[in-house]
């Protein structure tokens, strides 16, 4: 086993203890949970409903950078590798992105908690995961993983900044938004980044999809 595979390993065990954590503190009512919890929504929700174009931003941005635009980005770049016959890359991002939505589902079933009670947006479905958190998560990783091989060492460093910054943004505005406890946020960014290894190991992307082909078009010639 490389180094950076075991590494992507232990921080994604990491992150799934992390998880249960979250899990197990809500479902047993502990008191950091649910003093974090409040602590957060109590002060967001008096503000949201005294300023209103605060709320819409935050709902327009959550909406405009949530998991189905990351999942629509998705489906063209699997089309546009499957016509350069990298299908290593586009059967990564329909496991990864694609299926992140049933792995979101499946956990929210699986928890069944409530959403807080002073939502300022609408959404449906449990709270914990937050699919926001979680789908956001595998989608700007996903996409890292993809664009940095073929990104100078500048540029990769400003995509690590905007990918990092689209995370953060999209978690707090769920909790801004008072859709989301906190610590469902932080069960999604957890889960997610779970997710997003299992399938890294599973089926690794083996070419960026604006790369050319694997296959040479002629013996002893490369794209």
């Amino acid at each position: 086993m490389t180094q950076r595979k075991a590494w992507l390993i232990w921080l994604a065990a990491s992150a799934l203890a992390l998880y249960a954590v979250m899990w197990i503190g809500f479902a047993q009512q502990w008191h950091w949970v649910a003093a974090m919890d409040t602590a957060a929504l109590a002060p967001l929700h008096g503000f949201g409903e005294g300023h209103p174009g605060w709320v819409t931003f935050w709902d327009v941005l959550c909406t405009v950078l949530g998991p189905a635009a990351f999942r629509l980005a998705a489906l063209v770049v699997i089309v546009v590798a499957l016509v350069r016959r990298n299908v290593r890359t586009a059967l990564f991002l329909v496991v990864s992105v694609e299926l992140s939505g049933l792995l979101t589902e499946a956990a929210k079933a699986a928890a069944g908690r409530p959403r807080p009670s002073g939502a300022l947006a609408y959404a449906w479905g449990s709270a914990f995961p937050s699919g926001h958190a979680l789908g956001v998560m595998v989608g700007v990783l996903a996409f890292l993983t993809l664009l940095m091989p073929i990104t100078r060492l500048q540029s990769r460093i400003w995509l690590i900044v905007v990918g990092a910054i689209v995370v953060l943004a999209i978690g707090a505005g769920r909790v801004v938004l008072n859709v989301h406890h906190p610590s469902d946020v932080l069960a999604g960014w957890c889960l997610g980044y779970v997710w997003f290894v299992v399938c890294l190991l599973l089926v690794p992307p083996i070419a960026a999809v604006m790369e050319a082909d694997e296959t040479p078009a002629a013996p002893g010639s490369s794209h």
